[in-house]
């Protein structure tokens, strides 16, 4: 079972994450801006479609690494651990200068099933899951069933964002286009990565 701290720490570290748009967020944004709210609700539904194909195998990579190499598995979560710091530095480091534009992709009528693809697509999704998971699982117990419970709290996460960017439309994207606004966000975020990184780091070198 996940320990409560670690799982407030991921959840946490998942609303960070998703309060600055990526590629597939951007894609919800630009759905309910360009066509409709309800093209925005179908495209966040197909993104998180197409994440659930990625945790699958995060699941079964970080589940049979856990059972036959636990050493392995720890040295991944300590990799984790400096990454996520990494992740906060660049933060801080590039704060403000990230694209802010959202209308980077065309309004698609199909917005499910486009959803899907642009989630899919994006083989980062995998790196930044299978990076940043081990961190918050204990290898000692079944590590399938901690996933699914680490994937349903970002995902829940990421809908309840996404459905406040839907509501918020051109002015929540017009904000995060704002520079002003972006290097604060970031830098927030990037604080938040890195008090996390240090209590995960803390707690693996002196376990």
């Amino acid at each position: 079972m996940i320990d409560p701290e670690k799982l407030a720490a991921f959840a946490l570290m998942s609303g960070a994450a998703s309060l600055v748009p990526g590629p597939s967020m951007l894609f919800v944004m630009g759905q309910s801006i360009w066509r409709s709210g309800r093209s925005g609700a179908a495209a966040l539904a197909g993104v998180q479609f197409g994440y659930i194909w990625w945790w699958v195998l995060a699941a079964l990579g970080l589940g049979t690494l856990a059972a036959t190499f636990p050493i392995g598995f720890r040295v991944l979560a300590l990799g984790g651990g400096v990454y996520l710091a990494w992740l906060g530095l660049s933060a801080f480091r590039n704060a403000g200068n990230a694209e802010g534009a959202v209308r980077t992709r065309k309004p698609s009528s199909h917005a499910f099933r486009d959803g899907v693809l642009v989630a899919m697509s994006n083989p980062k999704s995998l790196i930044y899951i299978v990076a940043l998971l081990p961190p918050f699982v204990d290898a000692r117990d079944p590590v399938v069933p901690q996933l699914a419970l680490l994937a349903i709290v970002a995902m829940s996460i990421d809908v309840a964002l996404g459905a406040a960017y839907i509501l918020a439309g051109n002015g929540l994207a017009r904000a995060i286009a704002e520079r002003s606004t972006r290097f604060w966000v970031d830098r927030a975020v990037g604080a938040i990565f890195l008090a996390i990184a240090l209590a995960i780091l803390a707690d693996l070198l002196l376990a």
